[in-house]
């Protein structure tokens, strides 16, 4: 088995690395003066189980690139199976047509990355379970939520008054999950989006009076919904506000947006490797992932079953 890591997110590979007790892949992503990518392999890797570590996000177009890049090198170097590892599968978020004209942006990229010449995806919390069909190639889709149980029950006292909160009704499957797990009560803010990057919350589906709330969502870019979630769940009495968030895209001015906001904390994952400014905030907190893809991959080299890792 071969790890080979592209420039998304290093740390995470690293980490994943350590886990399984094994070396990086030597290898060199480059870019020529034109900015044209370029991936050489500086090891033997003919008839190698290689597992392809890269986040598609941003840059997205980059990071995709050198994904596609670093398989097809892999491919024509006689790799007997190629896996793509992606932390966070960029492009999740235009998973059906939202009007006329308009792509399907999710399944181009799963096209590409099947052509290039991958033999399996390994993901983390896609955005829409059903992204999984638009792989013609075997995919595994890994759920943080046991990561973020083991957190919950490290920083709260889990017992009565506290309650999961789902940011928009189509996040209440994945918040069930994680309410299921802690024996939790279940709450859902029902919002209106005016446009894209805008929310405006309209209702409380549940009573969060004097309840301590943790609001549980896949993905947090502008953090506008979650900021807006928390305001209206203080208003409606809640004694706390906090959120656990599978991948921390944090575009713009989001980190001071959850600065300024009511939120005590927002958790999450380093599926993005954090940047600076994540790293110094006083509310936003990492946590890792490495253990939970480490173990899926080794799962998988062994032909092992990876449902197992959610019983």
């Amino acid at each position: 088995m071969k790890l080979l890591s592209c420039n998304a997110n290093r740390s995470l590979a690293g980490s994943i690395a350590n886990y399984l007790d094994l070396p990086l892949t030597r290898s060199q992503v480059k870019r020529f003066a034109d900015n044209e990518i370029f991936v050489t392999i500086d090891e033997n890797v003919r008839g190698e189980d290689v597992f392809v570590i890269q986040s598609t996000s941003f840059p997205a177009n980059d990071h995709l690139m050198e994904l596609l890049i670093a398989i097809d090198a892999l491919r024509r170097a006689s790799a007997r199976r190629i896996t793509a590892v992606l932390p966070y599968f960029g492009y999740a978020r235009q998973d059906r047509k939202t009007g006329g004209r308009t792509p399907i942006s999710a399944k181009l990229v799963a096209n590409l990355v099947t052509t290039a010449g991958a033999d399996r995806v390994l993901t983390v919390d896609l955005h829409a379970g059903q992204i999984q069909g638009f792989f013609d190639i075997p995919t595994d889709n890994l759920f943080v939520t046991p990561v973020m149980e083991r957190d919950v029950r490290e920083h709260f006292n889990v017992g009565d008054g506290l309650m999961i909160v789902s940011p928009d009704v189509g996040g209440v499957v994945r918040a069930r999950g994680l309410a299921d797990r802690l024996g939790a009560d279940l709450a859902i803010v029902d919002k209106r989006r005016a446009k894209a990057g805008e929310s405006e919350v309209m209702n409380i589906i549940g009573d969060v009076s004097g309840r301590r709330c943790i609001l549980f969502d896949d993905i947090v870019d502008s953090a506008g919904t979650l900021c807006n979630a928390a305001k209206a769940l203080k208003e409606h009495g809640a004694v706390s506000v906090s959120a656990y968030v599978a991948h921390g895209v944090l575009s713009g001015a989001a980190v001071d947006r959850v600065e300024a906001s009511v939120l005590d904390a927002l958790v999450i994952t380093d599926s993005i490797e954090p940047t600076e400014v994540v790293r110094n905030s006083k509310k936003v907190r990492p946590v890792s992932v490495a253990p939970l893809i480490g173990e899926a991959i080794r799962r998988i080299a062994n032909e092992e079953s990876v449902s197992k890792l959610f019983d």
